[in-house]
Parts: C-alpha cells; sequence; structure tokens
C-alpha cells in the first residue's frame, strides 16, 4: 500500500479509537449535570449516586481519552506535514483555546471528584457545570478544524503561499455552526444511550432488590428522555447540514445519496449500491423529491449530481452505505426512545418488558456504531481533498516509510488499551456495588 493509503489508516484507526472515549467524555459529563440538578430539584439522594458513579466512569474513561488524544495530535504532525504547514497559519487559533478549556474541565472534575462530599448542592453543581463546559468547549474548538477543512477561509493563496490570514474567518468558517451542534448533540445522545444501556442490563438480568431496580429505573429513565431529546435535535440538525452540504460541498451531498445526474426533483435513496454505470443507486428505495425537498426546501430544487465532476474528484462510493448507517441507527435511536417513554407513561410502577430491555441495552454499542460510522463518512466523503478544493490528501501526507510497521503496533496498542479500561471498568463497579452504596445513603 501507498504511503497515502497507510497514512489515512493509521490515522484514521487512531481517531476512531479516540473519538468512542471522547464523545463519552462530553455525553456523560451532561448526564451527571442533570442528575445534580434532578437531585436538588427532587431532593432525592439517588441522584446524587448515579452522578457519582458516572463520574468514577468518566474518570476511567479520560484516563484513555487524554492519551490517545495526545497520539492524535502528534499523528497529525508526523502523518500530515503537509496539512499541518497550512493549520498552523490559519486554524490554529481553535486548537490554542482548546487547551483552556481542557484545563477547565480538568481543574472541575478534580474539585468534583475529590471534594463533592465537601461541598454544598449548588457548589457541587457549579463544579460539574464547569466540567460539562469544558468537555463541550473541546469538543466545538475541535470540531471547527474539521468544520475548516470541509469549508475552509479566511486566507487567500497568492504564487503557491498562503497569505492575507483572517483568524476570525477561519474559525467562523460557514459549516461551523452546524457542524458543532451536530457533534455535540450526537455526544449527548451517545453518552444517554451508553447510560441507559447500562441501567436497562441491569434491569434485564433481574435479581435486584426493589431499592436497587428503583435506582437503575431513575438512571435509565433520565437517559432516555435525554436520548429523546437528542435524537430528535440531531434529526434537525441533520436537515441542516444538508442544506449546508448542498451550498458547500454538494458533490459529498451527491457521493452520499448516489445521485449521479444534475436534476430537479431528486430522488432520497435508501440504502442500495451507487452503479457509476448505470447512472444510479442499484437495489435501493428511492424516495422521489425527497433529497431536493431536504436540501432546498422544495421538491424542485436542483442538486448536483457526481457526473458533473472529474471522476478521480469523487468521494469513495461506499460513503453512501455508511451515511444510510448513520441515519438508520439514529432513526432506530429515536423510534426506541420514544417507545420506552410512551410504556413508562401509560405503565407507570410496571417493569420494563424483557424484550424492550434488551433493546435498550443494544441501543448503547448501535449509538457508539453511530459515532463511528458519522466520523467516517464525514472525513472520507471528503476525499481525496484533505482541505476541501485547496489541498489534496496525497499533498498532505508524510513520504516517510515504515508506516505499515506503525500501523501494526499502534492498533495492537490499542487493543490493549480497550481490553485494560474494560477490565479496570469490571473490577472497579463490581468490587463496588450499587447495593452497598444504597444502603449507606438510606
Amino acid at each position: 500500500m501507498d504511503n497515502v493509503l497507510l497514512a489515512r489508516m493509521l490515522f484514521g484507526s487512531s481517531m476512531a479509537f479516540h473519538i468512542i472515549f471522547a464523545t463519552l467524555g462530553v455525553g456523560i459529563t451532561m448526564m451527571i449535570l442533570l442528575a445534580e440538578i434532578m437531585r436538588i430539584l427532587r431532593k432525592d439522594d439517588d441522584y446524587g449516586l448515579l452522578a457519582k458513579r458516572w463520574t468514577k466512569g468518566v474518570a476511567i474513561l479520560l484516563g484513555v481519552a487524554i492519551p490517545s488524544g495526545t497520539i492524535v495530535g502528534v499523528m497529525l504532525s508526523l502523518l500530515w506535514p503537509g496539512f499541518m504547514e497550512i493549520v498552523g497559519q490559519v486554524i490554529a487559533l481553535p486548537f490554542q483555546i482548546e487547551i483552556f478549556a481542557f484545563f477547565l474541565e480538568a481543574l472541575f472534575l478534580s474539585i468534583y471528584v475529590y471534594a463533592a462530599d465537601r461541598l454544598s448542592p449548588l457548589m457541587r453543581l457549579v463544579s460539574v457545570f464547569f466540567v460539562a463546559l469544558g468537555a463541550t468547549a473541546s469538543a466545538v474548538l475541535i470540531t471547527d478544524a474539521h468544520a475548516w477543512m470541509n469549508t475552509p477561509r479566511g486566507f487567500d493563496i497568492v504564487n503557491g503561499e498562503i497569505a492575507n490570514v483572517r483568524p476570525l474567518e477561519a474559525v467562523f468558517n460557514p459549516s461551523i455552526f452546524v457542524t458543532a451542534l451536530h457533534v455535540v448533540g450526537s455526544a449527548y445522545l451517545t453518552g444517554a444511550f451508553v447510560l441507559a444501556a447500562v441501567a436497562a442490563f441491569k434491569l434485564f438480568r433481574g435479581q435486584l432488590s426493589e431499592r436497587e431496580a428503583s435506582y437503575h429505573k431513575k438512571g435509565m429513565m433520565l437517559a432516555l428522555t435525554v436520548g429523546l431529546l437528542m435524537s430528535v435535535f440531531t434529526a434537525y440538525n441533520g436537515h441542516d447540514t444538508a442544506v449546508m452540504l448542498h451550498h458547500y460541498m454538494p458533490v459529498k451531498l451527491a457521493a452520499a445519496e448516489g445521485l449521479f445526474e444534475t436534476q430537479a426533483n431528486a430522488p432520497l435513496s435508501i440504502f442500495g449500491t451507487p452503479d457509476p454505470e448505470a447512472g444510479r443507486v442499484v437495489g435501493g428505495i428511492e424516495l422521489p423529491g425527497m433529497l431536493s425537498w431536504l436540501a432546498t426546501g422544495s421538491t424542485d430544487g436542483v442538486i448536483q449530481g457526481l457526473n458533473d465532476y472529474p471522476s478521480d474528484l469523487w468521494p469513495p462510493l461506499f460513503v453512501h452505505t455508511l451515511f444510510n448507517i448513520m441515519v438508520s441507527i439514529g432513526f432506530s435511536l429515536l423510534g426506541l426512545a420514544v417507545i420506552a417513554w410512551a410504556f413508562w407513561f401509560f405503565n407507570r410502577g410496571k417493569l420494563f418488558p424483557k424484550w424492550l430491555l434488551a433493546a435498550i441495552v443494544a441501543a448503547g454499542p448501535l449509538a457508539v456504531i453511530g459515532i463511528e460510522t458519522g466520523w467516517i463518512f464525514s472525513c472520507t466523503a471528503r476525499q481525496p481533498w484533505t482541505i476541501n478544493g485547496v489541498q489534496l490528501t496525497s499533498e498532505a501526507a508524510t513520504q516517510s516509510g515504515n508506516l505499515g510497521m506503525l500501523f501494526v503496533l499502534f492498533i495492537s496498542l490499542y487493543l490493549i488499551l480497550l481490553v485494560i479500561t474494560g477490565l479496570v471498568m469490571h473490577f472497579y463497579f463490581h468490587r463496588n456495588p450499587v447495593s452497598k452504596e444504597l444502603v449507606s445513603t438510606s
């Protein structure tokens, strides 16, 4: 394999690993904040215990997120020197501010973890608010660089050199708000469904006291409430994303939907395989006019097709499948949250049926898969550009050798870290069961 493919595989696998921990770090900290708010509003110490135990989990996750994020940062410099040369001149500002956001998160997380029992309820709330604020700000600032890669602004190229740099224009590029809202919303969604899955698993296994069952049900319903709201939000934001792609990255939108010919009344293609020879998606379900409506607000809207561009500038066509998996998972989670809430509303006091608990357990891994496919789609559908319309990926990649060996070494490292994280989680929560802490708070 050539250097470009190896560099993409190495960096992509590093991001795929890191994004799990980074996403949960953002999503679960927001759930901790909401649990603390519920503790004050309901005067129910169970929510305080939920916040405490979720915080322990976040601390373990951050123990992996921080070094894996550092690895990603180092790889940017080592694998993509051409890219970093431009980034350092144009879009360094969000990276610099992100350091302060991380400092804010780490400082107040330390206060919350080690001094929570000595703080008043209000000060506990303030401290965890700043943890959530720092985590969310970090996600937004890092996303800013990704958004800029899709819609680069804030500089000119004069005689092949970067000139007239305008940092604020680069930061507030056309796709930042839509992209950042989607990333943050999906992080909250994923954190909520992962926590709901853990609680549902405990309830599914049964053999719980009435006190334990009540505790886990509170955690599950709080998480499902957030999951429902964030599912609706990300679905609506997905519409805004389609509008943004139509205006600024039409080739990416065309690849996502397997649209080859520019046309009005463009169909929305669900699954199937894009076939360049047939000029359409084969084996899928077409909803006439829906793509035009989503992107322009009218079924008469004209959507550009892939054939308007040279084939060597097309994204890989498998991004159509990635896009459909991401969207399908999102709507499945939305439907599941609606069903769970409807059952709770009409059957208060009754146990959830086993099939519904099993579905909620499956929702946790599904949400993580949705995050992974979403990020892979977003980055891969920009290819062959690293900076859209400015720098090809082949121009950004390193020419150094031995990337294959590095790929094997880092994949092995990530597998080891994943196993160790799972074991630490298991042993910590197995040796500190919630039943003991419930007794102490009774």
